[in-house]
């Protein structure tokens, strides 16, 4: 079976998160730094991950506002889908709403009482793993 990836795309990192082979749960992986400003988004190491754990669809988180406008954010993760199915073009691309994603990683590490050291080294990867739980719960 294949699996789904799903993406937090800031703008110095991009949080990772994985599906099982089943699609019902999300498991972060990794978080890769960026350099959003030099068109830097680690496309090859993504290449690596979707190679290596047979991934057949790419969810990448769209960041809305609350009025469902795009903003800066929202048009970088447009830009970065585009490049990604540009690499790409036989795998499944979608942008997923992502909206409170972060602030629900960010609630649930606090919960656990993580530091804020520990949280920043985390919440980007936390994150893809609600957008991707997001995703997979609309099919389950």
């Amino acid at each position: 079976m294949n699996k789904t990836l799903g993406l937090d795309v800031g703008t110095k990192t991009i949080g990772v998160a994985i599906s099982d082979s089943l699609g019902w749960t999300a498991q972060g992986l990794t978080t890769l730094k960026i350099n959003s400003e030099k068109d830097d988004f680690k496309i090859e190491e993504l290449v690596k991950i979707i190679e290596k754990e047979n991934v057949s669809t790419v969810v990448v988180g769209l960041p809305k506002h609350m009025n469902n406008s795009v903003g800066e954010s929202g048009e970088r993760s447009i830009y970065f889908s585009e490049k990604l199915k540009e690499r790409f073009p036989s795998i499944k691309i979608e942008l997923w709403d992502e909206r409170l994603s972060t602030m629900a990683a960010e609630r649930t590490l606090l919960e656990a009482d993580l530091s804020r050291k520990k949280r920043s080294k985390v919440i980007d990867k936390m994150a893809a793993v609600f957008i991707l739980q997001g995703y997979l719960d609309r099919f389950n």
